[in-house]
């Protein structure tokens, strides 16, 4: 193991309600790029995914939390697909608590597995010499 080597926690968490997805990080990246291109095929495209597949997740959000997040314009390939500000807020919120669980994560593995690193560090220097 070289000095460079680092040890790092990943988590991945999302939000369900009854057993069923309602947000976590593949929403987060399909209403981002809704936002960012305005477009809900361009945003599918762009993350590898059909266009119905990425409406049947836009849709099944917003019926199990009963809200709408998207604003469809249909017939109006200009304004096409945006997030309506609930949709925005969202994105921000869970964008934020996302930052904050992973800052918390990352405390928590330094402070309970912080010092296995070193020990991965003097493990590796002890078979060098050997």
């Amino acid at each position: 193991m070289n000095d460079k080597q680092s040890l790092k926690v990943k988590s991945k968490i999302w939000i369900e309600l009854n057993n069923e997805v309602i947000f976590g990080l593949g929403r987060i990246r399909l209403f981002r790029e809704i936002e960012r291109t305005g477009s809900m095929s361009q945003a599918a495209a762009l993350l590898g995914m059909s266009y119905r597949a990425a409406w049947g997740k836009v849709t099944a959000t917003e019926e199990r939390l009963a809200m709408q997040l998207v604003e469809r314009q249909q017939g109006n390939r200009k304004k096409g697909t945006t997030l309506t500000p609930a949709g925005k807020e969202l994105l921000l919120q869970y964008e934020i608590f996302q930052k904050k669980a992973q800052e918390a994560v990352d405390n928590l593995f330094e402070d309970h597995l912080g010092g296995l690193l070193n020990h991965l560090k003097q493990h590796t220097n002890t078979e060098k010499k050997m």
